[in-house]
């Protein structure tokens, strides 16, 4: 009887819009099935935390003004005066922190399953340039409240990319929209985080997902040596079973971010006085932390380099390396585990992991 229902109408939108390519997509994509499918999950999260950022934006974008005069002003409106505006505005805080999360979660996760070996490298690559973005759209909103921490978290961060030799200065003030932090900085870091930001993040992520769609789940060298001595891995259908689990990792990822949102509302603080000098333990958000706190144990010279410049290098050189990882390490390309670059992917976890809990001090 369902089916009887229903299939008219696949039917009809079949012959406006061609659904049939679609429902016969679905009906014959696979998933393998192994003891690291659960990482798969988090790609789907983060896109689901993605779509939690926009949804609450716009709600947000109703009653907010990017002005120095207003914007503050505005955001306390709607945490005092609109009707669970307090609540929009955590959550969207909230799922912006946890959306970097999963995002550096699944970036690990697929570096050390090897799932940019050949033929996904222009996956891996969208898939770091998305969260570059990401990271973006964290930084560029961080300042749209106007208040202090932010502010002054704003200020030392435009200053770190200040510091990249030759297009430095044209950075910052490109950046700030001229030399200082002022309400040129808060219009264009508010045109970066509601139109250019989003628009470079549609375009990757239809790109990243037709690649995944096209190229299919990748699976682990182990589990691909298997395969190839005759022991291949189980599979599930992706509709409705894959899809199905990945909507509980939403659910999860809905009352993890519900959570926070209620019993830690996302605090205002106090309103940004450019002229006021600037509290004591100011830095920039936590997943900053990491290049922050690196800058700081930096001795004043490197050999004939400043400190903070010979830092902002080597971190630049080492994303450099991070994105053309498929095209270093050609033993993966073979299927094969190349020990050195998952000591490096481990390293560079562990590095992250204790500069940030060190800054956090």
């Amino acid at each position: 009887m369902k089916n009887s229902l229903i299939r008219p109408i696949l039917n009809w939108l079949d012959e406006r819009f061609g659904t049939g390519s679609v429902e016969e997509f679905l009906r014959h994509k696979t998933v393998p099935i192994h003891r690291h499918t659960i990482w798969y999950y988090f790609g789907g999260m983060t896109l689901f935390l993605f779509i939690v950022q926009v949804l609450t934006g716009i709600l947000l974008l109703l009653y907010y003004r990017p002005t120095p005069e207003d914007a503050y002003e505005s955001v306390q409106y709607i945490v005092t005066q609109v009707r669970f505006g307090w609540l929009i505005r955590s959550v969207h805080s909230w799922s912006a922190n946890l959306m970097v999360f999963t995002a550096f979660v699944h970036m690990f996760s697929v570096y050390f399953l090897k799932a940019y070996r050949k033929p996904r490298e222009l996956t891996w690559i969208s898939g770091m340039f998305l969260l570059f973005v990401v990271m973006g759209f964290g930084f560029s909103g961080y300042l749209l409240p106007w208040n202090t921490l932010a502010f002054f978290a704003t200020k030392v961060g435009t200053e770190m990319a200040g510091a990249v030799p030759f297009a430095g200065k044209w950075m910052l003030t490109f950046l700030r929209g001229g030399e200082e932090v002022t309400g040129a900085t808060l219009t264009r870091f508010f045109g970066f985080h509601v139109a250019v930001l989003p628009g470079l993040a549609t375009v990757l992520l239809a790109m990243h997902l037709l690649l995944v769609q096209q190229l299919g789940m990748s699976v682990p060298p182990s589990v691909e040596r298997a395969a190839a001595e005759g022991k291949p891995a189980p599979v599930m259908p992706f509709f409705p079973n894959f899809l199905l689990r990945d909507i509980i990792g939403w659910y999860a990822a809905l009352g993890v971010l519900g959570a926070l949102a209620a019993i830690f509302p996302w605090e205002l603080g106090a309103k940004a006085d450019p002229f006021a000098a600037a509290p004591a333990g100011i830095r920039p958000e936590w997943y900053f932390l990491f290049m922050f706190q690196t800058l700081k144990f930096l001795p004043a010279k490197i050999l004939f380099l400043e400190g903070e410049l010979a830092g902002i290098l080597g971190f630049s050189l080492a994303g450099a390396v991070w994105i053309a990882v498929p095209f270093l390490d050609y033993r993966a390309g073979f299927g094969r585990v190349t020990r050195f670059f998952t000591g490096l992917g481990i390293f560079a976890l562990g590095f992250i992991v204790v500069m940030s809990a060190l800054a956090l001090r």
